[in-house]
């Protein structure tokens, strides 16, 4: 593994439940939701002060921020989506259409692409609240969902271990991946949306030619447990990936190649599942989130590769 430097900056607390997801909202803010059902807002400038934006009555596994107006969409456990002002921490507006847990949420042009527990992708105009369209591909759960603007594209994993490719405009599906051997749990696109990387319970991450009619470009054991997340670092030359078994990982994004791993014994790491990550675009700062109820936030020198 080549050298890269890492150091934990800080340890966010406060949150009385496992930490299920985090959305970055501005150049050094972000939110984290969690199963204490509060919304909380960090800025990585002033990481100990903590404010609470909302405080909901169940659980939040997604949280999205739609491009246009910078609200935040919150999927809310059994009871639907909410559209939240963070920056005046009041709520705008709530859509009440599934008693399913919400794992995944997106958007693109006004719409907004939420999956749920039962299997459901329900197409919402954000503007209106208004449903759109309900798709049932499955009866398992939709895990994540990825658009790709450049080839007009939605791609959805599914807990029946299918990554379905679905025409963004028509909503038809224009092809299914199968090649996990569990539950998809989460499909990121490089930042050129050249390829799609799916992470699975099955420990693997494997790579698909998004330009070549989604053929497969690598299978990758990474982890000993469940692949929670994936993002890409701001130059979009490294990926970090976390796991139920406990760990960060750091990845070369053209070689595939393990370059460090961020774990308790190593790092002062997590000591349950990491769940969640996001990576800041201005400060390069790695933040993590996890089962531990807390929250972490890394230096990564990518100038220390050998």
């Amino acid at each position: 593994m080549s050298k890269i430097q890492v150091t934990k900056l800080h340890t966010l607390s406060g949150h009385k439940d496992s930490v299920y997801t985090i959305e970055g909202v501005a150049d050094s803010q972000f939110v984290s939701g969690a199963g204490d059902g509060m919304i909380v807002l960090w800025d990585l400038e002033q990481p100990e002060d903590g404010q609470l934006v909302a405080k909901l009555d169940n659980s939040i596994y997604a949280i999205h921020q739609e491009s246009q107006h910078g609200f935040l969409l919150v999927g809310h456990n059994y009871d639907g989506l909410h559209v939240l002002d963070w920056k005046n921490k009041k709520e705008l507006g709530s859509l009440n259409f599934t008693e399913a847990a919400i794992f995944s949420i997106n958007s693109h042009n006004q719409l907004a692409y939420v999956g749920t527990g039962d299997g459901e992708m329900i197409v919402i105009n954000i503007p209106e609240l208004k449903i759109i369209k309900r798709i049932k591909l499955s009866t398992e759960r939709v895990r994540s969902i990825a658009v790709n603007p450049v080839n007009k594209e939605l791609a959805i994993g599914y807990s029946d271990a299918v990554i379905r490719i679905l025409d963004l405009d028509t909503l038809e599906v224009k092809q299914e991946l199968s090649a996990h051997a569990k539950s998809v749990f989460k499909l990121q696109y490089s930042q050129n949306y050249n390829t799609l990387i799916s992470t699975s319970r099955d420990a693997h991450f494997m790579v698909w030619d998004a330009e070549c009619k989604y053929d497969q470009m690598e299978d990758v054991v990474a982890h000993m447990y469940s692949i929670n997340d994936i993002v890409y670092n701001p130059d979009g030359n490294l990926f970090a990936t976390c796991s139920m078994d406990k760990s960060i990982k750091i990845w070369d994004a053209k070689t595939y190649k393990l370059l460090k791993v961020i774990d308790k014994a190593r790092h002062a790491g997590h000591g349950t599942s990491v769940n969640k990550l996001w990576w800041n675009n201005k400060m390069n700062q790695l933040v993590s989130a996890s089962d531990d109820r807390s929250i972490s936030i890394w230096k990564i020198n990518p100038n220390s590769q050998q």
